[in-house]
């Protein structure tokens, strides 16, 4: 067999049983799931008549669900990054990861079936999300296209995160370090054009909204899905998407190489 056959066997197993793990403890799952679901629930039922009618000409519950449900949907993917986060983690706390080190295998496949396995629970979730909405009156509507560039813009941020999430469960020494650590990204989508647009701000959270990286993912999802104005937000987010993802890798990767005995 060769070395790249190796590999891809190597990541095969360990990827099912990170997939039987997400099957068998189904907590981190429902939590990726609940808190983007709770806070849409929340925001459209309880604020969205009020704050409906600063987001579009017709206002209303109905006007809401459309704006709020991509900054929601992005809040997923940082949900996600937590649940990776806390699964490394564990792994590195109880030794498994210490362990296959040691065994005869394509190390690098601990981390391909990490983050595979947890790209994949992220945009399962995303999926429940966009059901979720779609029974409260989300009407999309975008083309076959717009569907596939948005489903390719939610895989690449899904895949930043997680890269991101695999970073800090292997930097946290412990794991309320893993849990606590990324949860402030959970938050970031609310100081953007996540629930309200970045204009109703004022100046000096506007310019802080504008400018960090979520919003230019979520104002192109939203363009993506709504037809609203894109403009220049497509390049800015590959940016952002790209930036983090290379620093997730090669900091999962410094610290993954590192040598825990001493």
């Amino acid at each position: 067999m060769s070395t790249v056959n190796f590999a891809v066997a190597d990541s095969v197993t360990l990827l099912r049983r990170n997939v039987k793990n997400q099957l068998r403890y189904p907590t981190t799952t429902i939590s990726i799931i609940g808190i983007p679901v709770l806070f849409l629930l929340l925001f459209v039922y309880v604020f969205g008549g009020v704050l409906g009618t600063g987001v579009g000409p017709s206002g209303g519950r109905a006007e809401y669900v459309n704006y709020v449900l991509p900054g929601l949907i992005i809040m997923t993917a940082a949900t996600g990054m937590l649940g990776t986060a806390v699964s490394t983690s564990v792994d590195m706390t109880e030794g498994i990861i210490a362990r296959f080190k040691t065994m005869a295998i394509f190390r690098p496949s601990i981390l391909i079936a990490r983050v595979i396995s947890s790209v994949v629970q992220t945009l399962a979730s995303m999926a429940f999300v966009f059901a979720v909405a779609w029974l409260m009156g989300f009407e999309p509507s975008a083309s076959p296209v717009e569907w596939l560039a948005a489903l390719g813009l939610l895989a690449g941020i899904s895949f930043a995160l997680t890269w991101l999430g695999v970073a800090f469960g292997l930097a946290a020494k412990t794991l309320d370090a893993a849990s606590n650590a990324p949860f402030p990204l959970i938050l970031l989508p609310f100081v953007g054009s996540g629930v309200v647009p970045t204009d109703t701000m004022p100046t000096g959270l506007r310019w802080f909204a504008e400018y960090q990286p979520f919003t230019p993912v979520i104002e192109t999802l939203r363009g993506l899905l709504m037809g609203t104005e894109i403009g220049n937000s497509g390049w800015i987010a590959t940016a952002w998407i790209l930036a983090i993802a290379i620093l997730g890798f090669f900091w999962a990767m410094a610290h993954f190489n590192k040598d825990r005995t001493h």
